[in-house]
């Protein structure tokens, strides 16, 4: 079996630990996790991780089985990116005086669907939604003008086939 990227979905009960105890399944594993979010889901008191791994389907069957026999989870899934809508976020804090001197930054910001989140006397920040490579790119493409800082959210998706989570916790 091949390596693929898999996104786990993990609709769990929202308890102090279960993060240390999901993550030691994939240390133990020798599996690194490439991307982690978790928020609240569209189920009131039910909060979703969003992992993001590189391995078999093999292995992501096993994980997902040993996440489900912790107590406080509800329910995990898996897929690949064909099965899956997907976005990341990303900020990017830059000089000011670039954005009234430099022309090229006002055109990268807008030919990269970008958007200005503040501008102040010393930084201007930039935000962007959208796949890794759409957000690698304009890191390319601004990292010569100089990037003050820089931070990328986790994987955040959803499946494009209907989830069952709602069905399995009308039944309990």
């Amino acid at each position: 079996m091949e390596n693929k990227t898999f996104t786990i979905s993990v609709y769990s009960e929202n308890n102090v630990g279960l993060l240390n105890r999901i993550s030691g399944i994939f240390l133990k594993r020798h599996i690194n996790i490439l991307s982690l979010n978790v928020s609240e889901s569209e189920i009131e008191n039910v909060s979703r991780f969003v992992i993001v791994v590189n391995t078999t389907e093999k292995w992501v069957q096993n994980i997902v089985g040993q996440i489900e026999k912790q107590i406080e989870v509800i329910k995990a899934f898996y897929h690949i990116d064909e099965e899956t809508i997907f976005l990341e976020s990303a900020i990017f804090k830059i000089e000011s005086s670039l954005l009234f001197d430099e022309r090229q930054i006002q055109n990268i910001i807008k030919e990269s669907n970008s958007q200005i989140v503040t501008v102040s006397r010393d930084f201007f920040v930039i935000s962007k939604s959208g796949k890794r490579s759409e957000i690698e790119e304009l890191y390319a493409k601004l990292k010569p003008f100089g990037i003050m800082q820089f931070v990328r959210s986790g994987r955040i998706s959803v499946s494009k086939t209907k989830m069952e989570i709602s069905a399995i916790l009308e039944s309990l």
